[in-house]
C-alpha cells in the first residue's frame, strides 16, 4: 500500500512525498483509513517511534476546515519537547494547505509569546496539559467547538501525574467530539480513561499489546553492583559509534555517572530535573547534533524526547515497572532500524529479567562482559575502518604531501602502519593491559555446598549476632512501599549483599527497619552518596527484637529470595520523637557498640 491509496488530499500527499514518505507504516496503514472513513473513537497501541504522529496528523489535516477560524482539533502531549516535535511535523505535513494554522502551547516559555500567537485563532492547538489549563482559565483558548481530541503518549501523561489535568480538559470539550488515544502500553488507568471518556472506540494494536518494539535486541550483563560504572565504560568502548541514552534511577546518580564519563574522556552529558529550561535545551541541541554520544538521564527528564537513530538504550538501573522499561527500550529501533537495549544488573536482579521476558514475550540474551583484549581489538579495527572510509580532499592536502613524503621516506610500509596504529591505539592498550575480569563466576554445585555448610542454611548470608539499631526512611504507604520494595531500594543503593535487614514496620509516611550496629554507618554513607532519599536513626528507640522479644511485625521476600517469619498479629506502633528535620550526621552521636557518648 502507498499513501496515495489512503484518500488523502493532494496538498498533503505533495508535502509528505517531499519528506520521503512512500509507504505507510503499520500503525498509519491501520489508523488513517479508519479515522477518515469511520466515526468511532480510536485507541491505538504502538511503540514510540512507529509513526504515530502521521497516523493521527494526516487524517486530522485532511478533515479540518481551513476556512473556519476556530479551534477544531486539540493534541495533548506530555512534554515540551514532544509538543514542539508534533507541531513541527504537522506544519511540514500542512505545507501546501492554505489557511491552516497550528499553534503549540507549553510551559517553560514566556506565556506572552503564546498569547500573541493565539490572537489569530488556529485550527489546531498542540499543548501540554498544565499550560493549556492556564490558557483556558485566562479565556484565551476555547474548546467548545473542537471536533477532534488526540491524547498522544497517554501512558506517559499519566505517569507524570496529569490524570486530573486531562480529566479537567476533557470536561471542557463537547461530548460529540472524536477522541484518538495513542499509547505505547495499556495500563489500567488508560483503560479507565477510554471507558469513561470515549464512546464506541476501536482498539488498533500494532504488534503485541504492552510488548516491546520489534526491532530492539534485548541483552544484559551481570556484574557486582559496585562495578556498574566499569561495565558501562566497557559497553561504550566496545561500541565506538554508540549513540544512546543511559538511564539512571536518581538525579544524583545521573549527575555522578555523567561527570565520571566526561572526566574519563567520553562525549557525555546529563539530563535531569535540576537543569533550567535553557540548560536542558542546550544539552538536547548538542545531543541531537551528535556532539554528545551518551546522554545520561532520569526517566522523568527523558520523557517526551524524540531523538532519531539511537543505537543503544542502556539501563544503568532496571526500572521497577515493565511499562517504564518498554518506554526506555522503545527509544531505539525506530522507523524500521535496529536498536539495542542493554541492562547492567547484579545477581539479585536476575528475577527481574525473567519477569520482563514473560511480560514482553522477548528473549533477553546474557552476554559476557568484554575483557581488555576484546575492547582493544574492537577499537583497533574501528580505527582501520575509519581510515578506509575517510574522504580524501586531494586539493587541500596537495601542498603538504611533498614535505610529508620527504619526512617519512625512511620508513617502510610496515613500519609506517605500526606507527600509525600505535599513535591512536596505545592509550587503549595502556588502560586495558591490567584490566580485571568483571564477570561474576558461575556458582558450581560444589561451591554452593561449601557455602551452605559454612553459612548454616541454603542460600543464606550467615547468621549475625549483636546489637541492632532502628533506622527510618521517609517512604511509606503513601508511596506504595512494601517490605519487598524497601529491601529492593536498600539493595540497589548499597550494592552490598552482606548488609542484613531485620524487622520492618511501614507507616503512612515512614518505613522503620532494623540493621546490625556494625553495618549502620556503611548503610547511611551509601544513602548519603548515592540517593536523594535520607535515612535517619530512629532516636530514642530500641530495635524491634529488643522491644518485642524477637517478634517480627512484617514478613516478606527480599530480592534475594529470603523470607522473614510473618507475625499474625499487627505491629504495635510506639510513640517516638520525630527527628526527621535533623540529618543523622548532626544528631547525637551513638557509640555503636551499644553505649551513648557522653
Amino acid at each position: 500500500m502507498t499513501f496515495r491509496e489512503l484518500n488523502l488530499k493532494d496538498e498533503i500527499l505533495s508535502a509528505i512525498e517531499e519528506l520521503g514518505y512512500e509507504q505507510p507504516m503499520p500503525v498509519q496503514e491501520k489508523t488513517i483509513p479508519f479515522v477518515l472513513e469511520q466515526s468511532a473513537d480510536v485507541v491505538a497501541l504502538a511503540q514510540t517511534g512507529t509513526g504515530k504522529t502521521a497516523a493521527f496528523g494526516l487524517p486530522l489535516l485532511n478533515l479540518i476546515d481551513p476556512e473556519t477560524e476556530q479551534v477544531q482539533a486539540l493534541v495533548l502531549a506530555p512534554t515540551r519537547e514532544l509538543c514542539i516535535q508534533i507541531t513541527n511535523d504537522l506544519k511540514n505535513y500542512a505545507k501546501y494547505l492554505k489557511g491552516v494554522r497550528i499553534v503549540p502551547v507549553y510551559g517553560g516559555e514566556d506565556i506572552r509569546v503564546q498569547l500573541r500567537q493565539l490572537d489569530h485563532t488556529p485550527q489546531i492547538v498542540v499543548a501540554t496539559p498544565g499550560r493549556l489549563i492556564d490558557l483556558l482559565k485566562r479565556g484565551k483558548v476555547n474548546l467548545e467547538h473542537i471536533s477532534f481530541l488526540v491524547l498522544d503518549e497517554a501512558d506517559e501523561m499519566l505517569n507524570m501525574g496529569f490524570k486530573e489535568d486531562i480529566e479537567t480538559i476533557l470536561e471542557r470539550t463537547p461530548e460529540d467530539r472524536r477522541t484518538m488515544l495513542f499509547s505505547a502500553t495499556m495500563p489500567k488507568e488508560i483503560a479507565a480513561i477510554a471507558r469513561n471518556y470515549m464512546k464506541d472506540f476501536e482498539e488498533i494494536t500494532v504488534g503485541t499489546k504492552n510488548a516491546g518494539a520489534e526491532n530492539v535486541e534485548h541483552i544484559y550483563y551481570l556484574c557486582q553492583a559496585k562495578q556498574r560504572y566499569e561495565v558501562l565504560k566497557r559497553i561504550a568502548d566496545m561500541n565506538p559509534d554508540i549513540y544512546g541514552i543511559v538511564f539512571c534511577r536518581t538525579r544524583q546518580e545521573t549527575k555522578e555517572v555523567a561527570e565520571k564519563l566526561m572526566n574519563d574522556g567520553y562525549n557525555a552529558d546529563a539530563l535531569h530535573g535540576d537543569l533550567s529550561q535553557a540548560q536542558r535545551d542546550t544539552v538536547m541541541k548538542k545531543f541531537r547534533e551528535r556532539h554528545i554520544q551518551l546522554l545520561v538521564a532520569t526517566d522523568v527528564a527523558a520523557r517526551g524526547l524524540d531523538v532519531s537513530d539511537l543505537t543503544h538504550v542502556i539501563n544503568y538501573n532496571l526500572p521497577d515497572d515493565v511499562e517504564v522499561y518498554t518506554h526506555r527500550s522503545g527509544r531505539t529501533g525506530r522507523a524500521g532500524k535496529k536498536g539495542v537495549s542493554v541492562s547492567i544488573i547484579h545477581s539479585k536482579e536476575k528475577f527481574k529479567i525473567k519477569q520482563l521476558e514473560r511480560t514482553l514475550k522477548k528473549t533477553f540474551e546474557k552476554r559476557p562482559i568484554p575483557n581488555g583484549l576484546e575492547v582493544c581489538k574492537k577499537q583497533l579495527f574501528h580505527l582501520i575502518n575509519r581510515m578506509q572510509q575517510v574522504e580524501v580532499n586531494e586539493e587541500q592536502i596537495a601542498p603538504y604531501i611533498g614535505q610529508i613524503m620527504n619526512q617519512l621516506e625512511y620508513l617502510d610500509k610496515e613500519e609506517l602502519l605500526k606507527r600509525f596504529v600505535s599513535l591512536e591505539f596505545n592509550r587503549f592498550l595502556d588502560y586495558y593491559k591490567d584490566a580485571p575480569d568483571l564477570n561474576i563466576p558461575e556458582k558450581t554445585k560444589e561451591s554452593r555446598e561449601k557455602r551452605e555448610g559454612r553459612e548454616g542454611r541454603a542460600g543464606g548470608r550467615g547468621k549475625k549476632t549483636g546489637e541492632k539499631v532502628r533506622l527510618k526512611i521517609k517512604l511509606g504507604d503513601q508511596e506504595g512501599i512494601t517490605p519487598k520494595r524497601l529491601l529492593g531500594i536498600i539493595n540497589d543503593v548499597t550494592g552490598d549483599k552482606s548488609i542484613s535487614i531485620g524487622s520492618i514496620e511501614i507507616t503512612s509516611k515512614f518505613s522503620f527497619f532494623d540493621v546490625y550496629a556494625d553495618q549502620v554507618n556503611q548503610l547511611l554513607t551509601a544513602f548519603s552518596r548515592n540517593s536523594n532519599l535520607q535515612v535517619l536513626e530512629a532516636k530514642g528507640s530500641k530495635s524491634f527484637e529488643e522491644r518485642r522479644g524477637e517478634r517480627r511485625p512484617f514478613g516478606g521476600d527480599d530480592w534475594g529470595g529470603r523470607r522473614e517469619r510473618r507475625d499474625e498479629r499487627p505491629a504495635r506502633r510506639e510513640r517516638h520523637p520525630d527527628f526527621s528535620d535533623k540529618p543523622w550526621r548532626k544528631g547525637r552521636e551513638r557509640n555503636y557498640s551499644g553505649a551513648r557518648k557522653k
